[in-house]
């Protein structure tokens, strides 16, 4: 049975990391409680009140232990992750996968170095189960030859956030931080290998209070499969019964699915609502039984040291296409 511990509680994707695993089959054995969010780690032990607190110089030495899972501060996952590789672990980590170009480069020259898996799990895909279903439909022909994606991140600011959390260096900026998500989408929907960016613009539009925050993003990118375009924001009104009406339209030659991920604003009631429209008519598929496949997936690929959950080359390129649009993007405003 696979073995995996959690180094770095700062964002609440660890949670679907380690719900994904356990359910998936893998032996939770337990975590280092350092983080820069204090509520955040006693809600995790509420949560996983056997799961032993660890320190994590003992996590990295432990040989049983094969996976090692971060949800850290960006700015720290790579180093997290480095030590992991170089520990003989393989790992999953919360985006970004890296918020430097140095960072990238010493992750890639690691992997090849150990063999070890970096993974990046890339939440707005792998655990959501309408996007689980879109890249079904997408494989089945459905909507032909895929031409474009258009994928929205918006998320809610709140009012409690971690002092980093409005520093650049730490979070890498707003592409970097959100937008890897839909970079991801673009080259797996497309079946794009390797991209470019087009074009970017970063802003801060309605944060006064912290300069070097980016409240606004957009990317527009290209390959030799299609096109896709990205807008990610932190303006979600308190209005909205949920963090973020996150969508994704897909555009195929004979049709189009769109995802209203979390919410269908004054319309169907919970979250994961697809729609497909083809030649055949328009349907409307609930997603909400859709099995998550990338836990087990990559279980799979650290016992048989395979790449069936994502390759490696994938996730180096959503690293490169985000860093590279972050720091090519023009500056609309600047508060």
């Amino acid at each position: 049975m696979l073995r995996f511990a959690v180094v770095g509680i700062d964002h609440g994707h660890i949670f679907d990391h380690v719900k994904g695993l356990t359910r998936a089959g893998a032996e939770f054995v337990g975590y280092c409680p350092q983080t820069s969010v204090p509520g955040l780690v006693d809600t995790f032990a509420q949560t996983y009140p056997d799961a032993p607190q660890i320190d994590r110089d003992a996590i990295f030495a432990d040989p049983s232990i094969d996976v090692i899972c971060t949800a850290a501060i960006p700015r720290d996952r790579a180093g997290i992750a480095l030590r992991a590789m170089r520990s003989g672990k393989d790992v999953m980590v919360d985006k970004p996968g890296a918020t430097t170009f140095d960072q990238l480069a010493e992750l890639e020259a690691t992997v090849k170095d150990t063999g070890r898996i970096f993974s990046v799990c890339f939440t707005e895909r792998l655990c959501v189960r309408s996007a689980v279903k879109a890249g079904k439909l997408v494989k089945d022909g459905a909507i032909g030859k895929v031409v474009q994606t258009m994928g929205m991140g918006p998320h809610r600011l709140g009012s409690s956030r971690p002092d980093w959390f409005w520093e650049l260096d730490a979070f890498g900026g707003i592409i970097v931080d959100i937008a890897s998500h839909q970079i991801d989408q673009f080259l797996f929907y497309t079946g794009s290998e390797i991209g470019e960016v087009v074009a970017s613009t970063v802003g801060n539009f309605g944060t006064s209070k912290a300069p070097e925050f980016q409240d606004f993003g957009e990317v527009l990118l290209r390959s030799d499969k299609g096109s896709g375009y990205v807008r990610v924001d932190w303006f979600t009104p308190d209005g909205l019964p949920t963090w973020g009406d996150g969508r994704l339209t897909i555009l195929g030659t004979e049709g189009y699915i769109e995802l209203r991920k979390y919410v269908d604003i004054a319309g169907r009631e919970g979250k994961d609502h697809l729609f497909l429209v083809n030649k055949a008519g328009v349907e409307y598929i609930d997603c909400s039984n859709e099995p998550l496949d990338y836990f087990a997936q990559f279980i799979d690929d650290v016992q048989n040291r395979t790449e069936t959950a994502m390759t490696q080359r994938h996730v180096f390129e959503v690293c490169r296409l985000s860093l590279e649009a972050q720091a090519k993007a023009t500056v609309l405003t600047k508060n």
